[in-house]
Formats: C-alpha cells, sequence, structure tokens
C-alpha cells in the first residue's frame, strides 16, 4: 500500500492550520488513520485537534506493542471500538487534570482503521467531512452543527458509541481517501468564472493518480492547483489517501 497526507492551511485563516491528521501503525497490518478538523467558534480551536490527534498516535503505538507481544489482534470493529474508548478515556481524563471547558475540546473526527493485507477497513465520522472509494464519495454534513465528542464526555462511553449512526464499512478498496471539510473550499479568487466545480476537486485531489509516484503527491496537488489554475483553499484541509498496490503494481 502507499500511504500519502496532506495538512494544509486555508488562505482565510492566518496564524494556526486547525486541522490534524494522523497515520500510525495500530498492529499488525492495521493502520489507524484519521483526520480531525478544529472548530472555528470554539477556544483555541487548534487545541482540540492537535490533543485528539497525538493521543490517537499514542493509543495506536500502544495497541501496536499489544499485537506484537501477543501476535493476535481482534477484528477490525472490535479493535476500533477499543481505540475510540480509550480516547475517550483519556481526553476525559485530559479535561479533568487540565481544568478545560467543553469548548476547549471541539474537533470533528474521521477515524478509520485500515487491513493494509485485505484492503478492508472500519470508519466512523463525527461530525463532517468526506470518505472516498474507489472514485464513491460519502459526504457527512451536519450544517454547520457538528455533534462533537467534546459533548459527550461526561457520558457513558457504550451509549454514546451505540447511539452513533455515521458508521462505514469498507471491503476490497483499491483507492481510499479521507478528509475533512476543506476539500470543499477550492476558490478561485482571480476569476470566479473559471471556478472549478467541487466534483473536479475531489476526482483531482482523491482520484487522479498523475505524480503519485511522490510521496508527497498531494501537497504537490494542492501547490499545483494554487499556482497554476489559481484555486487556493481557503479553509484548513487534512487528506489521507491510501492506494492498495499488487506486487506486479507500483503507481
Amino acid at each position: 500500500m502507499k500511504i500519502y497526507s496532506a495538512l494544509h492551511i486555508g488562505e482565510f485563516h492566518t496564524n494556526h492550520c486547525e486541522d490534524f491528521l494522523v497515520s500510525e501503525q495500530a498492529g499488525t497490518n492495521k493502520r489507524l488513520i484519521a483526520v480531525l478538523d478544529g472548530c472555528t467558534m470554539g477556544t483555541e480551536s487548534v487545541f482540540a485537534s492537535i490533543l485528539f490527534g497525538k493521543s490517537l498516535r499514542n493509543i495506536a503505538k500502544k495497541f501496536n506493542y499489544t499485537d506484537f507481544l501477543e501476535k493476535s489482534s481482534g477484528n477490525l470493529e472490535t479493535r476500533l471500538k477499543e481505540i475510540l474508548k480509550e480516547l475517550f478515556t483519556e481526553i476525559k481524563s485530559i479535561k479533568n487534570q487540565l481544568g478545560l471547558d467543553t469548548n476547549e475540546l471541539l474537533s470533528t473526527l474521521i477515524i478509520g482503521l485500515v487491513d493494509e493485507e485485505k484492503g478492508t477497513a472500519e470508519f466512523l465520522t463525527v461530525g463532517d467531512g468526506l470518505i472516498s472509494v474507489d472514485g464513491d464519495t460519502i459526504e457527512y454534513e451536519q450544517e454547520d452543527k457538528p455533534d462533537y465528542l467534546g459533548y459527550h464526555l461526561g457520558e457513558d462511553f457504550e451509549t454514546w458509541f451505540n447511539a452513533q449512526n455515521q458508521k462505514l464499512s469498507v471491503s476490497n478498496f483499491k483507492d481510499l481517501s479521507i478528509s475533512t471539510d476543506g476539500i470543499f473550499t477550492f476558490k478561485n479568487l482571480t476569476d470566479k468564472k473559471d471556478q472549478k466545480t467541487e466534483k473536479e476537486i475531489i476526482n483531482y485531489l482523491l482520484n487522479d493518480l498523475e505524480h503519485s509516484e511522490n510521496p508527497n503527491f498531494l501537497e504537490r496537488k494542492i501547490r499545483w492547483l494554487a499556482t497554476e489554475q489559481k484555486h487556493v483553499v481557503t479553509d484548513d484541509i487534512a487528506i489521507v489517501r491510501i492506494i492498495k498496490t499488487t506486487p506486479q503494481q507500483t503507481v
């Protein structure tokens, strides 16, 4: 598998990129991927996405080490739930230790666990964003009122998890991507008449394979849109893209 990522600050943001991404080994042939988008209306919104993201990286490393010792791991659905439960517990503990307000812990989250050998994946989306599977897109839109995980830290995890309806199972994928909603904010600020459609932008970033031999090809695509096509991303954007290859195939 080839794994690519891009994290880019939006044209209309001046101080911090409020998005974050994770791509970390989380067990035998298992990779944890996630994109996060801090709530602009929250308090110091960049903090929440970074905190959640770094916590997920640490949790993934713990599960990877456990799998190495035990030489076994659960199925994807079970393991993803275990990771989320650990995240829930960690963030609740940090909130209490630092005396954080709920408004300091508002970030969207698309989290997925990928079986790198079988080409399968399990996802949960908390808030909004986009998942692309072999050219088909699944958009999660909550009309600018995401139901952030931070709102529910005082609840029982099982109750919260069972109420989630933005779950997705993927099998036999060849090209898989997750993105924050910044992907919908590319604008031609110099010539509005020459504005590309959202579909064209998504296809170029999440389906097109040109220059995929380069490890930074997603960043390269974003730069090309800005310099050659005059389309800049106005909101922050985080993308993780995985292209499954065979021993006879390279990309």
